[in-house]
């Protein structure tokens, strides 16, 4: 039985995202999926919760075939306790999957199999592209599932999302 985990942030979870995960899903026979940056929210660049991501993933994984975890991860901020801190955060796994050289540097190093997955119509499909294509008031449904597109019109992240790239960006509350 093999166990695998996927880190993103997921912000939001879009179609390449969905690609990349329906492949993992067929190497392997459970999957994990890590939301990075777990604490980040409400940033520009972080627009979602975690509750929000986990509700995105769940809702457009619901026909999976097969357990699938999804595990908020929080940043800890050092890098030589990171692989550790995610180990303690979620089931045991045999290997990751992440499109971040760092996640699969330090996992290399702590001795887990790790591997970057081939990503899927990068130019079109980020989140950072999704996020500005709703900032700029163009169509962005066709990027993410349904489901996601649903979830995002729900929890009202349209008008989240342009009200944070108006923020004086100050940082107070």
């Amino acid at each position: 039985m093999i166990r695998a985990l996927y880190i993103g942030r997921f912000q939001p979870y879009h179609n390449g995202h969905h690609y990349v995960i329906n492949h993992i899903a067929r190497e392997v026979d459970e999957l994990i999926i890590g939301i990075g940056s777990a604490q980040m929210s409400h940033e520009p660049s972080d627009p979602f919760t975690a509750g929000e991501r986990v509700l995105m993933i769940t809702s457009a994984l619901h026909e999976m075939n097969k357990p699938v975890y999804v595990i908020p991860l929080e940043d800890i901020n050092r890098n030589a306790l990171w692989v550790s801190h995610v180990r303690a955060m979620t089931p045991p796994f045999h290997r990751i999957y992440s499109g971040n050289p760092l996640v699969i540097r330090l996992f290399h190093e702590a001795g887990t199999e790790a591997f970057t997955p081939a990503m899927y119509e990068r130019a079109t499909l980020s989140g950072t592209k999704i996020r500005n294509r709703i900032l700029q008031d163009e169509p962005w449904e066709k990027y993410v599932p349904l489901q996601v597109a649903r979830v995002i019109r729900e929890i009202d992240g349209i008008s989240r999302i342009r009200a944070l790239s108006q923020d004086d960006g100050d940082g107070s509350c």
